[in-house]
């Protein structure tokens, strides 16, 4: 079988989406592919989702920070971020998501758009609410460990 000649081929549009959540979400791959088809599916209809063509090319989440690629079709692209933004959470975890960037090539989107916000989380114990506890510590963010659940703090509420 032949290929289509260049001008018959598809166009493709990469955004690369950042992705914040509690450090002890479990994200997985299938699961934000599902969560955004979810989200295409609500915000288009069917016939919508269907001509964006949101499709996950790369994913990667740690201590509850990542990134991810999302491939969309050309004439597409401004509902696809607007899709892509109304996901707000993942298999019952709740994640803030933030488009980077948009890219004619997946090279240029990684290039441009990825590596920067992924950072060196740590874990140490800190003073809040007048007791030693242990958090997630990322540049000037810190995820504070209260019994089952996390509270999102600054460098200010830490003592």
């Amino acid at each position: 079988m032949k290929h289509l000649p260049k001008h018959l081929r598809p166009r493709w549009r990469y955004l690369a989406v950042g992705i914040e959540a509690w450090p002890d979400a479990d994200l997985d791959r299938r699961g934000f592919q599902r969560a955004l088809w979810y989200a295409a599916g609500n915000l288009l209809g069917d016939a919508g989702s269907a001509d964006a063509g949101l499709e996950l090319l790369s994913f990667s989440v740690a201590d509850g920070e990542g990134e991810a690629v999302v491939r969309v079709r050309h004439g597409h692209v401004d509902e696809s971020r607007a899709a892509v933004a109304s996901v707000s959470e993942v298999d019952g975890d709740p994640i803030g998501i933030r488009v980077r960037g948009i890219s004619g090539t997946v090279r240029a989107c990684e290039e441009r758009y990825m590596g920067r916000a992924v950072g060196q989380s740590v874990r140490r114990d800190v003073a809040f609410e007048d007791a030693e506890r242990t958090a997630v510590v990322r540049e000037d963010a810190y995820d504070v460990r209260t019994g089952s659940e996390y509270v999102g703090a600054t460098a200010f509420d830490i003592e």
